[in-house]
């Protein structure tokens, strides 16, 4: 592993990362939440969150430039920056992915509930798990423990695979399921989409901790791009 000058694992930017992390935590563990409750309020709690993570993003690509403008950054510090934009936009696409599962909770909410919620949900908690297992390696800077998440990934990407094919036939079995299920084979892709940004962080507390670019491809197992999402909402696959 490439040897760099050690990262501060305190300071204002480090703690403004941690805080919007935790807003974002917040909104996964309140989405997931509201989707298996079928809970309209703490859908809509969910969604107006947003608007914080969003400033949070904006204060630290204010920090972050503010830094910039003043120069005379040692490598460590410009490292600590510039990985701090990345992770801060991971962040916010995080929290957009809960926004949306949020509006699509709604319509699931609206229907009579569908037997494959449950495998979503158990979705939802692994990238939960896995946002809330790279923090923790973003606080202490662990290379090692960032890169247990970024292997991980296929164990959501697999789950989600067996699940579309499972809402498919569902919807093949029970035209009246098509309107709930079609939503939440989107929130289960969202769910898919958090665990693929919680990788991203931990590749840049990879380049955080050792100051070298992770070169090795990230192993995907999610294959369901490949069949149009046109024959989701149809209710079949071609």
């Amino acid at each position: 592993m490439a040897v760099a000058e050690p990262v501060r694992t305190s300071g204002p930017l480090t703690v403004r990362i941690a805080q919007m992390g935790g807003l974002v935590e917040q909104q996964l563990v309140d989405v997931i939440a509201a989707v298996e409750r079928r809970d309209p309020a703490l859908a809509a709690k969910v969604k107006e969150a947003d608007t914080e993570v969003d400033a949070a993003l904006l204060r630290i690509e204010a920090d972050v430039t503010d830094r910039l403008r003043r120069g005379g950054l040692s490598e460590a510090v410009l490292r600590e920056a510039m990985s701090a934009l990345k992770i801060a936009g991971e962040l916010e696409r995080i929290g957009d992915l809960a926004k949306n599962i949020a509006k699509r909770s709604r319509v699931v909410s609206a229907h009579e509930p569908v037997k494959s919620i449950t495998g979503v949900m158990r979705m939802g908690r692994i990238s939960l798990r896995q946002v809330t297992e790279v923090l923790n390696a973003l606080s202490a800077v662990d290379v090692d423990a960032a890169m247990a998440v970024w292997a991980g990934d296929d164990e959501i990407d697999e789950l989600y695979n067996s699940l579309f094919e499972e809402i498919l036939g569902q919807m093949d079995r029970d035209e009246a399921s098509i309107a709930a299920a079609t939503h939440l084979v989107f929130i289960a892709k969202n769910f898919e989409r958090v665990g693929d940004h919680a990788t991203n962080i931990a590749e840049s507390v990879y380049f955080l901790g050792t100051g070298a670019h992770l070169v090795d491809q990230r192993p995907k197992s999610d294959v369901t791009p490949m069949i149009d999402t046109r024959d989701v909402a149809a209710g079949r696959a071609q």
